[in-house]
């Protein structure tokens, strides 16, 4: 606690001059003046910044940035340290990477005003993802009348568009988590949610070769998968099934076939569609290669559709097809 308390003061004193009043604040200096208001508020966001690598206060302070932060407010993280326990919240702002992650998942680099929010829900049936600093995507959704969501946290609409001279902040109700799953976890969880999917895959991860499970385990791996629902495996038939999971090496192939090495959101490839006329090729991670296609009826990936997108993970992220895409043969 007196570690937190040493580097509020020295925050203070480093980030927090007197400006103008026709002067517009850092990102940084804002947050340190509501924390040294009358009414305190963001008191635990200013100690988790200072206890977070330097970098995350440098880029609050950069008078030349141009970001957009959600900021939690101290309810907020009191209501995170209730849910994880005392114990475990002292923990998180120990780990100086993790809370690095979990702080730069509540960045956004640009400008956006709570307007250009409403504007892009409305353009995307009131739903749409946005990256962040830490690599990761939070989800946006719902209106202003019914309110507007970040993952799991409320956008405060009475406390939005706070102007700063490098950015603006919206304050939301609850701390954002980014996802720590790895691929392979985030799988297993699904099958065993009420209502599981990717059960079939899991089966396949399972009798392929285990390069395919230590690679999807891998936490420092970046990879995109694209992920085939149970109904596309059943699509092929229990024959076919049944006798590509008794062939190690073409199960192999074919589950490598899926996967991308690096992080490929959902925007990159909506960009790199714009940029090649509406088609694109990419190599997956057996080799071949594969074809990413834009028609009226969706994305597509060979013959797959694009059915959902951006489930972030750990170590990458994946998109789900409605089929299962088979390597080409000589």
């Amino acid at each position: 606690m007196k570690r937190v308390l040493l580097v509020i003061a020295l925050l203070a004193v480093l980030v927090a001059p007197v400006f103008a009043q026709d002067e517009l604040p850092t990102i940084a200096e804002l947050v340190v003046a509501s924390a040294e208001a009358e009414t305190p508020e963001f008191t635990t966001l200013l100690a988790a910044v200072g206890l977070a690598d330097p970098a995350v206060l440098e880029a609050l302070a950069n008078p030349e940035a141009e970001l957009t932060v959600f900021a939690p407010t101290d309810a907020a993280f009191a209501a995170l340290a209730e849910a994880l326990g005392e114990e475990a919240f002292a923990a998180v702002l120990e780990d100086t990477e993790f809370l690095t992650e979990i702080l730069l998942y509540h960045v956004v680099d640009g400008v956006v005003m709570s307007g250009d929010v409403v504007a892009r829900l409305e353009e995307n049936d009131g739903s749409f993802a946005g990256p962040t600093l830490n690599g990761q995507s939070i989800t946006v959704a719902g209106n202003v009348e019914d309110g507007i969501t970040l993952d799991s946290a409320n956008l405060v609409l009475e406390m939005i568009d706070i102007e700063a001279s490098n950015g603006v902040v919206h304050v939301i109700d609850a701390v954002l988590l980014p996802e720590t799953k790895t691929i392979a976890e985030l799988v297993v969880a699904a099958t065993e949610a009420e209502a599981p999917e990717f059960t079939t895959l899991l089966a396949a991860v399972a009798a392929a070769d285990p390069a395919v499970l230590e690679l999807l385990s891998d936490p420092e791996a970046e990879l995109t998968v694209f992920a085939p629902t149970d109904a596309a495996f059943a699509a092929l038939g229990e024959e076919t099934i049944n006798a590509v999971l008794a062939d190690t090496e073409l199960l192999t192939a074919i589950l490598q076939y899926h996967v991308i090495a690096g992080v490929v959101y959902s925007a990159d490839v909506v960009a790199l569609l714009e940029e090649n006329m509406g088609t694109f090729e990419v190599e997956m991670a057996n080799g071949a290669v594969a074809t990413v296609s834009q028609t009226e009826d969706g994305i597509f990936i060979n013959e797959a559709q694009i059915v959902l997108v951006d489930i972030d993970a750990g170590n990458g992220v994946i998109h789900v097809i409605d089929a299962v895409i088979l390597p080409p043969t000589e």
